[in-house]
Formats: C-alpha cells, sequence, structure tokens
C-alpha cells in the first residue's frame, strides 16, 4: 500500500470518529443510534436463533386435532435430526418431500409487504411461511415395516401393535389398509386426526414413496407457545413405542 495512502484512510478514520461524537453529543440523536444498534444487535441474534436453534411456526390445518389446534403457534427445535436424534412419537415440522401440497401459488405483494414478513419473521413474531411447511407424528423410523392394521385395528411396527393413546377420542388408527418398509434416513409420519390427514399414506404414488427424507425435516415440535389457553408440553409418548423391537 503507498505510504500515501495510509494517512490519508487514518485521516478520513479520525473525521468519522470526531463526527460520530459530535452527533453523539445531540441526546435525541444519541437516542436514535442506540436503538439502531440494540434493534440491530436483536435481529442478528434472532436470525442466528432461528437457524441454528429455535424457530415458530404457525399451524395452517386441522391435521393434527386434538394435540394441536388451527392457528397454535408451536416452538420447534432445529437441531433435530442432526444434533439431537428424532424418534417414534415426534411432532416434527418438515418440508414439502415433492407433491405433498400440490402446486405451489405465487403471490406478488409489494415490497414492504415482503420486507415486513422478513423483518417480523426474524424476530420470531410471525411466521410468514408455516403454508409452505407441514406437521406431522413420526411412526416409522428408519428400516420399521408399519402395517395398518392388526385384527383390533390398531398399526403395527416390526409387528408390535401399538395403542396410540394421542388419537382423539373414537379415531381409528387409520379407514386404509398399508403395510411399508422405512427406508434408510426416511420416516413415515401420519397426522393425529387420521380421518382428516394427507400424511404419508395418501403419497406412496409419489417418487418418494410417501416418506420423509431426513433432509426435508425442519426440526421437531416442542411446546404449544400460543394462544395462551393452549399452552403445552408437546409429549412424544415414549411410552407408546417402548415394546416396539427394533427392525
Amino acid at each position: 500500500m503507498s505510504s500515501e495512502l495510509r494517512p490519508r484512510r487514518r485521516s478520513l478514520w479520525r473525521s468519522f470518529s470526531r463526527g460520530v461524537k459530535r452527533l453523539r453529543k445531540n441526546s435525541f440523536v444519541s437516542l436514535l443510534l442506540d436503538i439502531a444498534i440494540i434493534l440491530g444487535t436483536a435481529l442478528v441474534l434472532s436470525v442466528l436463533i432461528k437457524a441454528f436453534l429455535i424457530r415458530s411456526f404457525f399451524i395452517p390445518s386441522g391435521s393434527m386435532l386434538e394435540t394441536l389446534q388451527i392457528n397454535d403457534r408451536i416452538i420447534v427445535n432445529v437441531m433435530a435430526p442432526e444434533i439431537i436424534d428424532a424418534n417414534r412419537g415426534d411432532v416434527v415440522v418438515f418440508r414439502d418431500p415433492g407433491g405433498w401440497l400440490g402446486p405451489v401459488r405465487e403471490e406478488n405483494r409489494a415490497w414492504f409487504e415482503q420486507a415486513g414478513d422478513f423483518v417480523l419473521g426474524s424476530f420470531g413474531i410471525t411466521a410468514p411461511d408455516s403454508d409452505e411447511h407441514l406437521v406431522k407424528r413420526i411412526i416409522g423410523m428408519p428400516g420399521d415395516t408399519v402395517v395398518c392394521c392388526d385384527e383390533t385395528g390398531q398399526l403395527q411396527i416390526n409387528g408390535k401393535s401399538i395403542n396410540e393413546v394421542y388419537l382423539p377420542n373414537g379415531a381409528e388408527p387409520s379407514n386404509m389398509e398399508f403395510s411399508v418398509t422405512v427406508p434408510q434416513d426416511s420416516y413415515w409420519v401420519m397426522g393425529d386426526n387420521r380421518g382428516n390427514s394427507q400424511d404419508s399414506r395418501f403419497h406412496t404414488d409419489l417418487p418418494g414413496g410417501g416418506f420423509v427424507h431426513e433432509e426435508f425435516l425442519v426440526g421437531r415440535a416442542f411446546i404449544v407457545s400460543w394462544p395462551v389457553e393452549n399452552w403445552n408440553w408437546l409429549d412424544n409418548f415414549s411410552e407408546v413405542f417402548d415394546d416396539v423391537p427394533n427392525p
């Protein structure tokens, strides 16, 4: 670097620093700068948390009734399954594996609406991409054979019948028969509201065979955070699957 440029850069930096100090002497400007720094820091932290720790989603449909109500907000641990293992019974959020949600509708929205969604979504106030994701319960793990149904109408996993206590009262485990073996690194998922859930059972004709590959998993839902009256920890009902043998 030219020796003439170094003094010039130092001079520019000193001028900038003096200008900032003069501005800070004005209490109103100083307040605005402090607010901008706080908001900027909060935004960066929110984006990092959303990317590596937790996210929030709204429930757009009734496929998980009675566990999740329409418009419930859930908090999702995005460290599953890369860091924290996903297990049978977990309520998981995942991206469309291909064709589950049908054609994606493009919405032409003003730039300020998109910017508002980005900012509010970054802070976790809204979840603008909730309708691009699905929420179901993991029933079959990699290698599992899941069958509907035994002579009593219950699902079987690896030959063991399970009593799905999380289903709504009087609901059948499935009104359609199937027998599948889950491929490696994939999951068989079903909604708790079996009579109104377009889950793995209804997508066996697609290239993915109705299975959800782990690359599509966003994370495990662990709490209902809103509305207040629906606040609840989301259990994975491990006791339902305790006696299921390994595949």
